[in-house]
């Protein structure tokens, strides 16, 4: 429990729930179903038919939890029913189906739509109070995919995600009280955890990764929030080769109003380590509103941005309460805002809706990076105001700050010590 009481960015109170971080042990969710006790063998065979008949009687029997003793389980969907959770043991891994028939084909949300697409590997829906847990892993097995998407994207370089057909590995979706802890979740298809229309969700002490080589992992996401409120992601460590926590929500000209979108509120990322991803936090690419985000006490070996804010020209986005603080590492842009074009469409709309980003602070901050300041003015797409910066150290190869751009600006001591080829030059011209 905390010790005094904290606020968000807009001055509301960080609720008790936030502070509440304990694992339960397995014997704490109901009635343990082994795997093995029930015919599912460490074979190399896909079981999928059999685990989603098992959860099924777990959940008409009134609850339990399913368990992954030692060894590799394959099996391709699974959806887990009400009162059903899922533990994950020692030397225990629970295998995807690298054949996407094994997958479901459902109406289902993907990429800021709803749309018909293939289910994850772990499914939840409607649940309240469910959990995943455990020291084992979750393997979604998809170097096949990850071939066929590099390999169609040089055949036909504006291919989608979607067009190569691959499954992502946890989807969660209209669900409460949900905890996913200790776990390993690896090498995903597609992005490895969704999370959509979904409140009280924390993940603790999980290990999140994909590889960045031989064979990139493409879009590979290791957290996606997506319309979600009260939202805790803590001591955990994420290596990915796309982002790693996202915002989402929505996308297209008439975004804000479509009720299958919406905000994402009482965001919490903390005490986390990352090693290589394409950006720490990121707002977009399909994002509609984001409110009362903070990201800090986290460590960063690699990465390509601190603080990202997508802003599509063709949807209405408005990002504000954003703090960053504590930040340590290495990073390629300390904050980055630019236009973000792919696959945009404004459809029947004939002007670009305007956008906002506003009460966004980084602050007790020591990084390194190439550039600090990476923002694009783009006055006729997006507006940019009362931002802080404080109590920054940032070693830098391209400092780039521009206090035209941002209206309504506050800087308290802040060193940005140029590094790079500019910085150079200017000690050669001008010497101590």
């Amino acid at each position: 429990m905390r010790a005094v009481e904290e606020l968000f960015p807009d001055g509301t109170p960080i609720d008790d729930w936030f502070y509440d971080t304990r694992i339960p042990e397995l014997s704490e969710l109901g009635k343990p179903y082994l795997l093995t006790d029930h015919g599912i063998l460490d074979d190399g065979r896909i079981h999928t038919a059999e685990i989603q008949a098992l959860i099924d009687t777990v959940a008409a029997d009134g609850g339990g939890v399913i368990v992954v003793p030692a060894g590799t389980y394959m099996t391709g969907s699974l959806f887990f029913k009400q009162g059903v959770h899922l533990y994950v043991s020692e030397g225990g891994m629970l295998k995807g189906s690298d054949d996407i028939s094994d997958y479901a084909l459902l109406d289902t949300r993907i990429e800021g739509e709803s749309c018909m697409y293939f289910a994850a590997l772990i499914n939840a829906d409607h649940l309240d109070g469910f959990t995943m847990c455990g020291p084992g892993i979750i393997d979604g097995n998809g170097l096949r995919s990850w071939k066929a998407f590099w390999l169609r994207r040089t055949w036909n370089p504006k291919c989608t995600n979607k067009d190569e057909q691959r499954p992502r590995l946890v989807y969660i979706s209209n669900c409460s009280n949900v905890l996913v802890a200790g776990l390993r979740l690896q090498n995903a298809h597609f992005w490895t955890n969704h999370i959509y229309r979904s409140h009280h969700v924390k993940y603790i002490g999980c290990r999140i990764t994909s590889p960045l080589g031989p064979v990139k992992a493409p879009s590979t996401d290791a957290i996606d929030i997506d319309v979600c409120t009260d939202f805790l992601v803590k001591n955990c460590f994420l290596a990915v080769n796309d982002d790693s926590v996202v915002l989402k929500g929505g996308k297209g000209p008439y975004a804000d109003t479509a009720p299958e979108n919406g905000s994402n509120e009482r965001i919490i990322v903390e005490d986390c380590e990352y090693g290589f991803c394409h950006g720490i936090l990121t707002c977009g690419s399909e994002s509609v509103h984001n409110r009362n985000v903070i990201l800090r006490r986290v460590k960063i070996s690699s990465g390509s941005n601190l603080l990202w804010l997508k802003m599509r020209p063709d949807t209405p986005q408005h990002y504000e309460y954003i703090r960053v603080e504590e930040v340590q590492g290495r990073i390629h842009s300390f904050l980055n805002v630019n236009p973000w074009t792919q696959f945009y469409d404004l459809g029947d709309r004939k002007d670009i809706p305007l956008s906002y980003a506003d009460h966004i602070t980084m602050r007790n901050c020591d990084c390194e990076c190439d550039v600090y300041f990476n923002v694009a003015r783009e006055d006729e797409q997006y507006r940019l105001s009362d931002f802080t910066f404080e109590n920054l150290y940032v070693r830098a190869g391209e400092n780039r700050f521009d206090e035209g751009i941002i209206r309504n600006l506050t800087v308290k001591n802040v060193t940005v010590e140029e590094t790079g080829e500019r910085a150079a030059v200017k000690a050669s011209i001008n010497p101590d």
